[in-house]
C-alpha cells in the first residue's frame, strides 16, 4: 500500500468517528482526538481546542460544536488532552500555583503534536490556530507568547494569563488575538487577581492583556459595537472591541459577555452569538498564501526577512518551513545566504 493511499485510509477512519489517539513525548503516552473532514484538502488548516481545568478532549469537542463547522470549512481540529495531576484533575500545564511541582511541557508536546499531524495528513504548517475554554485559553495564550512561529493566530474563551508569563511574553511574531470574556465569570475573574485570592497563582485582569496584545501588534484604531442581544433570557449582553490596522493586518479582538459567566457563548451562558463559529470567522480572517522566506509575511522577501531569520538562528526555534529558504529541512546560515543571492541576482 503506498504512502498516498495509507493517509487517505487514515483520513477516512478518523473523518467517520474521532477516537482517542496516543501521541509519545517527553517520556509520556500523550493522547487527542482528531477529525478531518471528508472535504480536506492538501495544506488545509488546523485548529488545536483545548479543554479546561479538570474537563477533557472530549468533552469540548461535544459542546463547542466544531467538528461540523471543520466539516462546513474544510479545516481539520485536534483536541488534545491534558495530563492528569497529583489530585487526580486533568490540566495544561499553565503555571498554577498549586502545579509548583508539575514539570510537563505542554508547550513542547503541542508544537511536536502539530509537527506531526502536519506531515502525516499534509495539513497547513502555516495556517494552524488555537483556541480553548479557561485553561485551555491560557494554553493558548502560552502558545502565543512561546511559539508564535507555529501558530497563526489564537482565540481564547474564559482564560487569562498568570502573571509569571505575561511579564516576560516576548513572541517571535506579533499574533492576531480574539477573547471572549464573561464580566462576572466567577473562575477566571475579569479584572484578574494578582494577589492571589482566588488560589490559582497571580493572573491579569482582560484589559491588561488586551493592551499587551494591542502593543505586540501595534494597533492603530479600534471599532466598538453591540450585538443585538438575541436571546434577553440569558442574561447578558455583548460589546465588542476590534482593535485594527497592526502589524500586516493583524486585529485583535475582545467579545465583552457583561453579566456573562464562564461560559462558552453558543454552548451555554450568553446565546446572542456562537462562539465557535466566530472563533473560526476570526482565524478565517488570518488565512495566509505564503511564500517560503516571506517570514514576515508582508507579502516580499527582503532584508527585514534575513533579519528574522538570523535572530531564528541564534534562538535556535525549532523548525518553520517559511525560513527554510534553500529547502534543506534545516534553518541555518544556508537560508540567509540563498536570499541574499536572491535579491542580488545571483541565484542560478
Amino acid at each position: 500500500m503506498n504512502k498516498t493511499l495509507v493517509i487517505l485510509f487514515s483520513i477516512n477512519i478518523i473523518s467517520s468517528q474521532p477516537v482517542l489517539q496516543e501521541f509519545y513525548y517527553g517520556g509520556i503516552d500523550r493522547q487527542y482526538y482528531l477529525y478531518i473532514p471528508a472535504s480536506i484538502q492538501p495544506e488545509s488548516p488546523l485548529v488545536f481546542v483545548f479543554h479546561g481545568f479538570m474537563s477533557s478532549g472530549e468533552s469540548i469537542m461535544e459542546y463547542s460544536g466544531m467538528n461540523e463547522i471543520a466539516e462546513t470549512n474544510s479545516f481539520a481540529v485536534c483536541y488534545p488532552q491534558g495530563t492528569t495531576d497529583n489530585n487526580g484533575n486533568t490540566f495544561f500545564n499553565v503555571g498554577y500555583s498549586f502545579h509548583w511541582n508539575q514539570t510537563v511541557d505542554d508547550v513542547g508536546f503541542v508544537i511536536a503534536l502539530a509537527e506531526y499531524l502536519q506531515t502525516h495528513f499534509n495539513l497547513s504548517s502555516i495556517n494552524t490556530f488555537s483556541t480553548g475554554m479557561s485553561n485551555g485559553g491560557e494554553m493558548s495564550y502560552l502558545l502565543a507568547c512561546e511559539s508564535s512561529n507555529h501558530f497563526r493566530a489564537v482565540a481564547p474563551v474564559a482564560g487569562t494569563m498568570m502573571q509569571s508569563w505575561y511579564d516576560t511574553c516576548d513572541p517571535d511574531l506579533p499574533t492576531p488575538i480574539f477573547e471572549i470574556h464573561g464580566t462576572i465569570d466567577n473562575v477566571t475573574w475579569w479584572d484578574g487577581d494578582l494577589q492571589d485570592f482566588g488560589g490559582w497563582g497571580p493572573y491579569m485582569g482582560v484589559y491588561d492583556i488586551i493592551e499587551l496584545w494591542r502593543n505586540i501588534n501595534l494597533t492603530e484604531s479600534v471599532v466598538y459595537d453591540t450585538l443585538p442581544d438575541l436571546n434577553q433570557e440569558d442574561g447578558s449582553y455583548v460589546i465588542t472591541e476590534k482593535y485594527q490596522n497592526g502589524i500586516n493586518g493583524n486585529e485583535v479582538w475582545l467579545y465583552k459577555v457583561v453579566g456573562g459567566a464562564h461560559d462558552w457563548p453558543g454552548a451555554f451562558g450568553n446565546m446572542d452569538f456562537n462562539a465557535s463559529e466566530l472563533v473560526w470567522q476570526f482565524f478565517d480572517r488570518f488565512l495566509l498564501s505564503y511564500t517560503i522566506g516571506d517570514v514576515d509575511y508582508d507579502g516580499r522577501i527582503n532584508i527585514n526577512d534575513i533579519l528574522y531569520i538570523s535572530d531564528a538562528i541564534n534562538d535556535e526555534i525549532s523548525f518553520n518551513l517559511l525560513f527554510d529558504y534553500n529547502d534543506d529541512n534545516a534553518i541555518n546560515m544556508n537560508d540567509i545566504y540563498s536570499i541574499i543571492a536572491t535579491i542580488f541576482g545571483l541565484s542560478s
